[in-house]
């Protein structure tokens, strides 16, 4: 019975733990089924989540503390101006490293790096604006709207609380996850774009738009990634905002599209395995401080292992696009 306690509380905290991961990875993947290495999704979650705290934010001051909030406007205005920012974050790397064919390494580190300096900046400011004790912003109202659960999560007993008790934007990335897996694997527009990420001058002879395809899917990969960070700041962290809050969790994400072999329907049980592999060492009792912090590597050792039994079977399903990582240049076609 205590194992089976333990599981029960383990699991939710995994779920919410690996959400974040899993719009990150998801993203990711859409975005390296093009061909484009994109390290710069770390800093893309920033930007996204301090997009939607600054949008939550100006709503929650136009309307007043005394005021009530309207749920529509309070879901949809940090919705829009996340899209907003993970877009341009996305348009830039698009423009560096399709369009001017830089370097796709040095370009997303350089993204991530900016992004979080993005974040830091301007969540700074708004703690300044409000004068706070403690170096964070609360958004709790706004947050309110979208922790909301399933209005019969609690009169299901343990069903309810291992699978109904989160909010909407969790059963989005799984949605979203789902959907581009079936888009990868089942439609026209899929088999293009990783024709894309497999051989861009065969797919550019056979009349597929390469630049086009790049453009679309990393943006719209950026997007997917910046509800990560929208996510854990609304429902993880309770709309807190606090300058490098993230932690790790946007290289997690590119570690879990290995772990996901580059498919998204199987990223959304690896992120669950990854959320419960980082808080683990919190049902450990009796760790020291210097154990905790092995106890966090265990998704990067897990990871390893994975890229080990991918590399030694050589299955084509499971290795990374042929061309990943390269720019493409039509004149050496």
């Amino acid at each position: 019975m205590a194992i089976i306690s333990t599981l029960v509380s383990l699991f939710p905290r995994a779920v919410m733990q690996g959400i974040p991961i899993l719009y990150g990875a998801t993203g990711e993947i859409m975005t390296e089924k093009s061909g484009n290495l994109n390290l710069g999704i770390p800093g893309i979650m920033y930007i996204g989540g301090i997009s939607g705290v600054i949008g939550a934010f100006l709503y929650e001051n136009s309307v007043g503390s005394g005021n009530p909030l309207n749920g529509f406007l309070a879901i949809l205005i940090p919705l829009i101006c996340t899209i907003i920012g993970s877009l341009l974050a996305g348009l830039i790397y698009c423009f560096l490293t399709v369009t001017l064919r830089a370097n796709q390494n040095v370009t997303g580190l350089a993204l991530t790096t900016f992004g979080v300096g993005f974040g830091n900046f301007f969540g700074a400011s708004l703690i300044k604006l409000v004068n706070s004790d403690v170096p964070s912003v609360a958004l709790s109202r706004t947050s309110a709207f979208f922790s909301v659960k399933l209005p019969f999560a609690n009169s299901t007993g343990w069903f309810g609380k291992l699978f109904l008790s989160y909010g909407f934007l969790a059963y989005a990335a799984i949605i979203i996850a789902i959907i581009c897996g079936f888009f990868l694997s089942r439609t026209r527009g899929g088999l293009h774009l990783r024709a894309v990420g497999e051989n861009p001058a065969t797919a550019d002879a056979a009349g597929i738009n390469v630049t086009k395809s790049k453009y679309l899917a990393t943006c719209i990969g950026s997007i997917i990634a910046g509800f990560g960070g929208l996510y854990y700041v609304m429902d993880y962290a309770n709309g807190v905002w606090s300058n490098e809050g993230f932690g790790d969790r946007g290289w997690l994400a590119i570690a879990l599209v290995i772990f996901a072999i580059w498919r998204p329907n199987l990223g959304i049980f690896a992120s669950i395995v990854f959320g419960g592999l980082y808080i683990v060492y919190l049902f450990v009792p009796g760790l020291s401080l210097k154990a905790q912090e092995l106890f966090k590597m265990l998704p990067y050792v897990v990871t390893i292992i994975v890229l080990v039994m991918v590399s030694v079977r050589k299955k084509k399903e499971d290795q990374p696009p042929a061309s990943l990582g390269l720019s493409y240049f039509r004149e050496d076609r």
